[in-house]
């Protein structure tokens, strides 16, 4: 309780951490089975809807931090939280595809507000250094909040497939709540006229950078092209994977309370699996060979494109989980590895999170082209076949990684 009514800004942000990653999953949960059996979405419009978050993240992520800088850190992150909880409160209560849609841009909009909003505040607030662990135990909370979370989803879920994503969206706008009373900003600047003038020329200054090195550094290139072959495999088969799932198993016959408790096991298992890849992982030196990461990462991708094939083609609910799992999990734990590789090539400190933005911005160009196009080829022939050409578009990876690889030979 006294964590709750502090006003310790640590301890806001810690709090906030693990709400937030609470929230999302107790929501994402149920969230695509909801699209699939209560809105009863085609693949088409399955992969429309992911389509239109990711261009609302794309569109408003330079502009919303642009009033994190020049108006406020806190207004920033409440308003976000405020836009996330309206619109998944929409998706719950209005199971039409138009809403869903119109839900989408609410809170992607929203995530653009806290995006690097909240790093930013807890920096200003605490120092760089005290941030630093701040961000480490934020994330420790939020992995907690995941872990009760999915189990909380299927008991609520259990009762109506909706009531996680309603009771979720009404929660989000009650963290804002909180975040409004109990959130202080006591150091936070914002710009003045000539600073603000000094950050677009900063931006551009960036932006000019980035390009000279993309076109100078061979490693860039590969690591931007690796990033959009990614974005174009990942939407399609995100969206899409529950479909297929019950359309072959025929799992998807049962009633709506027993597709909460498996759709909701299958995301716990992921979790677990996932907490453990990573620890073993965090217990290696892995982290300190970029070769040995390039090495890990072509591993890894091989991994998902022989276990989309095989989720594919597999007809036994054993098998098709069993890919499922490899592919989540390889994917979590390819993440940090993608982030260390970037962070150990990029020199100049002040242009790294422009790299890591554009990197972001990358991936989702990939998924808001290569989305419509998989969605398309589900609807007019299967899912099956729109899964295989997944796995066929990533393919170009290996060969990318193949050539870092010999690059780097020594």
């Amino acid at each position: 309780m006294n964590l709750i009514r502090t006003r310790n800004p640590y301890q806001v942000y810690i709090y906030t951490c693990f709400l937030s990653q609470l929230f999302f999953t107790f929501i994402f949960t149920v969230n695509l089975l909801y699209h699939v059996k209560i809105v009863m979405l085609d693949p088409f419009q399955l992969v429309l809807v992911g389509t239109i978050l990711e261009l609302s993240v794309f569109l408003f992520e330079i502009p919303t931090g642009v009033v994190s800088d020049l108006k406020s850190r806190k207004f920033s992150i409440i308003i976000g939280y405020f836009l996330i909880g309206i619109g998944f409160l929409m998706e719950g209560l209005f199971p039409y595809f138009a809403t869903v849609l119109l839900a989408q841009v609410a809170w992607g909009i929203g995530y653009t507000f806290t995006s690097g909003s909240q790093q930013a505040w807890i920096a200003d607030e605490i120092g760089e250094e005290r941030a630093s662990l701040a961000f480490i135990r934020g994330a420790k909370a939020g992995s907690l909040g995941q872990v009760i979370a999915i189990p909380l989803s299927i008991v609520t879920g259990y009762f109506m497939i909706s009531l996680p994503i309603i009771i979720g969206g009404i929660c989000m706008i009650g963290l804002a709540v909180y975040l409004v009373i109990f959130m202080k900003e006591e150091n936070f600047k914002p710009l003045n006229k000539i600073e603000r003038i000094s950050t677009w020329e900063n931006m551009k200054g960036n932006m000019s950078k980035i390009i000279f090195y993309s076109k100078a550094s061979f490693i860039i290139r590969m690591l931007f092209l690796i990033a959009l072959f990614v974005g174009v495999y990942s939407e399609g088969f995100d969206r899409l994977w529950m479909s297929h799932f019950f359309e072959v198993s025929n799992i998807g016959a049962l009633s709506e309370e027993k597709l909460v408790v498996i759709t909701g096991a299958i995301q716990f298992i992921v979790v677990l699996v996932s907490f453990v890849a990573l620890h073993l992982m965090n217990r290696s030196s892995i982290h300190q060979n970029l070769r040995h990461i390039y090495i890990a990462l072509f591993i890894g991708s091989l991994f998902i494109i022989l276990s989309l094939i095989g989720f594919a083609f597999s007809s036994f609910v054993f098998g098709l989980l069993a890919f499922y799992i490899v592919i989540q999990v390889t994917r979590k734990v390819m993440f940090p590895l993608e982030d260390i590789w970037l962070n150990k090539i990029i020199r100049e400190s002040s242009t790294r999170a422009t790299f890591f933005s554009v990197k972001g911005q990358v991936d989702a160009i990939g998924q808001i082209g290569g989305g419509p196009m998989i969605g398309y080829i589900a609807t007019g022939f299967t899912i099956k076949t729109a899964i295989v050409v997944s796995a066929v578009l990533l393919t170009p990876v290996l060969y990318l990684y193949k050539t870092i690889l010999k690059s780097t030979r020594v």
